[in-house]
């Protein structure tokens, strides 16, 4: 099965993710012992939306994602480029696009939201992604990045890091489609940036107020950031 490198060239991780879909949901609610649930609520309540705004959900996957943004009253729309994903959560009732972080297909400040959950680390350049979605925020609108992080205790650090190199892979051995994609799941986390790190970049791209709030020991952490 495909997976892809840390060059994380488009075509090699929209290949991956169309080869997780079928049972990419089931997988991480396994290897997250249902902590995804609490991620995605978490998300939502960062975001502060309210009834009738417009929001971009990028990186959406099957879109279970956007179901819980949905739950606030605002119009949310999914986007993601691995068309296997999209066609998984196709009974899921929300607006679906298929599009590249690097190029979205949205005029300049469409959306009062927009957010990101565990799909920045995995464009080829994070940077320009974060700016792009500042180019289809309105001004004043807010960003949220959930994304893996930097444990902040050094003990749970280690033992996350052996979690990502040993259990990972074994526990995706038995749940999902392509176990492979899960080893490519540990190494783009441990070669992800930490939290400060991730503030100054969402800082560089045009964003301001930024600030994070760590969940699960900083093991995950949420990024919040407004549009000048």
């Amino acid at each position: 099965m495909s997976r892809a490198d840390l060059d994380k060239d488009p075509h090699d991780v929209a290949a991956m993710f169309d080869g997780v879909a079928r049972r990419y949901d089931l997988t991480n609610t396994v290897l997250t012992a249902g902590q995804d649930r609490r991620w995605r609520r978490r998300t939502r309540e960062a975001l502060d939306l309210q009834p009738g705004e417009i929001v971009l959900d990028l990186a959406a996957g099957t879109a279970v994602s956007t179901v819980e943004l949905q739950r606030s009253g605002a119009w949310c729309v999914a986007a993601d480029f691995s068309l296997g994903m999209l066609r998984a959560g196709r009974r899921r009732d929300v607006g679906k696009v298929a599009a590249d972080a690097l190029h979205l297909p949205f005029s300049p400040g469409t959306f009062d939201a927009v957010t990101i959950s565990f799909g920045l680390r995995n464009v080829a350049d994070p940077d320009a992604a974060l700016a792009e979605l500042a180019r289809v925020t309105r001004p004043g609108g807010r960003l949220v990045v959930c994304e893996f992080g930097r444990p902040t205790w050094a003990p749970l650090r280690g033992a996350y890091y052996v979690g990502l190199e040993y259990v990972l892979p074994a526990v995706a051995c038995r749940v999902s489609s392509n176990a492979e994609a899960y080893r490519y799941l540990g190494e783009s986390i441990r070669d992800w940036s930490p939290q400060p790190e991730l503030a100054r970049r969402i800082a560089a791209a045009g964003w301001r107020d930024v600030g994070w709030r760590d969940l699960a020991g900083g093991a995950v952490a949420l990024h919040r950031a407004r549009r000048p």
